[in-house]
């Protein structure tokens, strides 16, 4: 699908009015902490979800010192839990008649040695895109009474060199934490597209997009490899290739928001490579143009967490 290309250097303050409408937005700090204070300031009402409550409320907080009479909470989800999301999508269902945003975005990124969530899933493939998977699918019936309901899954650069196996999707024989990463991010791409093309087949009424941010300056990879790993001092060391959170935000922000984004539709930066700037189309892995297997990653991601769509 050919996209427009968004007018140069769109920006937060393009976000069209968001009042009235709804926002569900997964990560409590870096891209997650900065797409939800970017629609609080549009006036959405922001639901921040993440695993630290601590961080979380005070995420929600200081949107609502910076943003004057904002709508920002913090709700419990534990990606890496499939009782935790039933348990969100359940309190979500209770307090909410609708949603009309959800932005698919916390993740973790090459822990150095391979660990598994509580379901005995992989950990960065069960946290990035099995969690995201079954809180869309648990979250469906309220996005199909929302007001154009869009969602917005963040996948990455990474993603260009990601290869899926299905036969071993959580590297359970041979686990190297950089190719296990891009499959994650790569599988997050596969389910926007086949579900943007699902909602269209099926009538839901709802609009899927993927994002990526170019290389921001996030905590991802001080958090996993860690501070003083290779890649966790080269974050420290040369902050200067990457651009600040605010910007890399803004892919994802375009795709969640702005009138001319196009369902299913991957966006990206614009410039160097997709590392930086302002929202564009992005280059889409080959991997993700067969609807044969992102139809079989979405079966296998139905069976492993038991989270059925229509």
């Amino acid at each position: 699908m050919l996209a427009p290309t968004p007018k140069a250097r769109w920006t937060a303050a393009d976000i069209p009015s968001q009042q009235g409408r709804t926002a569900v937005v997964t990560g409590t700090g870096g891209l997650g902490y900065e797409i939800a204070l970017a629609l609080a300031r549009a006036g959405a009402g922001v639901i921040i979800a993440g695993r630290n409550p601590e961080k979380g409320e005070a995420a929600a907080l200081r949107i609502a010192k910076t943003v004057p009479g904002a709508l920002a909470t913090f709700e419990a989800l534990d990606l890496a839990r499939l009782e935790s999301i039933a348990d969100f999508a359940s309190r979500m269902a209770t307090g909410f008649g609708s949603i009309d945003l959800l932005v698919n975005n916390a993740g973790v990124m090459t822990p150095p040695r391979r660990q598994e969530t509580a379901d005995g899933f992989e950990l960065q493939l069960g946290t990035n895109y099995l969690g995201h998977f079954a809180l869309t699918a648990r979250l469906l019936p309220l996005l199909r009474e929302g007001a154009g309901a869009r969602v917005v899954t963040v996948s990455s650069i990474a993603a260009q060199g990601g290869t899926m196996d299905l036969d071993d999707l959580g590297a359970t024989w041979s686990y190297r934490p950089m190719p296990v990463y891009a499959r994650s991010k790569l599988a997050c791409l596969m389910f926007a597209r086949e579900l943007q093309r699902r909602s269209e087949a099926g009538g839901w009424g709802l609009a899927s997009m993927a994002a990526h941010p170019g290389i921001a300056r996030t905590e991802l990879l001080h958090n996993a490899p860690g501070r003083w790993s290779m890649s966790g001092i080269a974050r420290s060391a040369l902050w200067f290739l990457f651009q600040p959170v605010d910007q890399g935000a803004l892919p994802m922000l375009y795709a969640g928001t702005a009138p001319q984004a196009v369902p299913g539709v991957y966006y990206g930066s614009d410039r160097m490579r997709e590392t930086r700037g302002h929202p564009a189309p992005a280059k889409v892995p080959p991997a993700t143009d067969d609807p044969a297997t992102n139809a079989r990653l979405w079966e296998i991601s139905e069976a492993m967490t038991g989270a059925g769509f229509p």
